[in-house]
């Protein structure tokens, strides 16, 4: 599988010396090991007609044009890569008319895979997964921005503030295994690294949306998107309404 080669790639040069710097106008790192599969991901999943759009790749219009596209984040969590981390993954997903319909995230350091397909439900190293379920927020597990996390744990005392996971997608699809009741992406994530969680989740039984309660669409002009939750159904309004409350400051 593309998506397990591709983590295979960047698994030799874990741990080991390393090229790597920052891209664009911010300090977003990149690596010769993020370069190394997403050429290898590219190469493996694109057929005539099918759009790419990548963390890692100079974003091309043409995408916009196409019903399907392929969604990837070769290293998902590059800081925690390059720090030597465990939670980072290699995240794919097939995104037809907005929304997606094959998911692969692949967590190589501790050798999980996840797979969900529309329908067909989710799972992690071939067994079936599923969101938590459940309505109250005493004692939820939550994972998100840190700042985030501390003003709303001291409006609801009950909530479980877990430790960060790097990469947003292994983060979200925590939600869709139960090792989290909800997570939270803060206002700038990408395509990239939701579309293959995204399913997972809902797939597991949960919701992902945005706060005010929209599904997300991607292969947008316009790749980010605003704070994302991913939760059981069953509590997702009352956490939604309590991140809310919280949102008045940047996270």
């Amino acid at each position: 599988m593309a998506v397990q080669e591709a983590g295979a790639i960047a698994k030799k040069f874990f741990r080991n010396p390393l090229k790597h710097w920052t891209k664009g106008l911010g300090d977003s790192p990149v690596s010769e090991a993020d370069i190394a599969s997403n050429d290898l991901l590219q190469k493996r999943l694109v057929e005539p007609g099918e759009g790419w759009l990548s963390e890692e790749s100079e974003n091309d219009p043409t995408r916009l044009a196409a019903r399907r596209v392929w969604v990837v984040d070769p290293i998902d969590g590059t800081r925690a890569f390059i720090a030597g981390r465990e939670d980072w993954s290699v995240s794919v997903a097939l995104v037809v008319d907005g929304r997606p319909v094959l998911a692969a995230l692949f967590a190589p350091a501790t050798e999980e895979l996840f797979l969900s397909t529309v329908g067909g439900g989710a799972t992690r190293n071939g067994v079936a997964i599923r969101a938590s379920a459940g309505d109250s927020l005493d004692g939820v597990r939550v994972g998100g921005p840190k700042r985030m996390m501390e003003r709303i744990a001291l409006k609801a005392a009950g909530i479980v503030p877990m430790p960060r996971i790097h990469s947003l997608a292994l983060r979200l699809a925590r939600v869709a295994d139960g090792e989290l009741d909800a997570a939270i992406a803060g206002g700038n994530s990408h395509d990239w690294d939701l579309a293959a969680a995204d399913l997972l989740v809902h797939e597991a039984g949960g919701l992902m949306t945005a706060l005010d309660g929209r599904v997300l669409t991607y292969n947008r002009p316009d790749p980010m998107h605003s704070i994302v939750l991913a939760t059981g159904h069953n509590r997702h309004a009352a956490l939604a309404d309590l991140i809310r409350a919280q949102t008045s400051e940047p996270v």
